[in-house]
């Protein structure tokens, strides 16, 4: 697997680097789009979503809520606050998606054809928390 980690840090330096003039990186981006696709999520649902488990889902949303990036809005009586994306996160995501798909482009030539569709299956058949493995 150390074989698998460095593979896994070369491509994020990739999209790292691509997102870097729009002020954050890959694992942010990310997180927006998550959090897009959901439409208004609790925390739990974003972290099943994105497989992160409590500690690192709260890191991770602190930086896009003090960019203002996503809000929590406000609920009567219920302690779930809905996480969405903000007018700014979406401006931001679509401003930095070309620089998304840039990256995409060199990282699919750096592991090949046979490589990028290996590490999508792989992708989609992650088991889900509430899956079984």
């Amino acid at each position: 697997m150390t074989r698998a980690r460095r593979i896994s840090r070369v491509i994020t330096n990739i999209y790292d680097q691509e997102l870097r003039s729009h002020g954050l990186n890959a694992s942010q981006f990310s997180m927006l789009i998550v959090i897009a696709k959901l439409g208004g999520a609790s925390r739990a649902e974003i972290g099943r979503a994105n497989f992160q488990d409590r500690t690192t889902l709260t890191r991770s949303l602190a930086p896009l809520l003090k960019e203002g990036w996503i809000e929590e809005l406000p609920t009567k009586g219920g302690r779930s606050r809905p996480v969405v994306i903000s007018a700014g996160g979406e401006k931001l995501l679509s401003e930095a998606a070309p620089a998304w798909r840039k990256a995409q482009r060199k990282a699919s030539r750096l592991v090949g054809k046979n490589g990028a569709k290996a590490i999508i299956d792989i992708a989609e058949n992650l088991p889900r928390e509430d899956e079984p493995a």
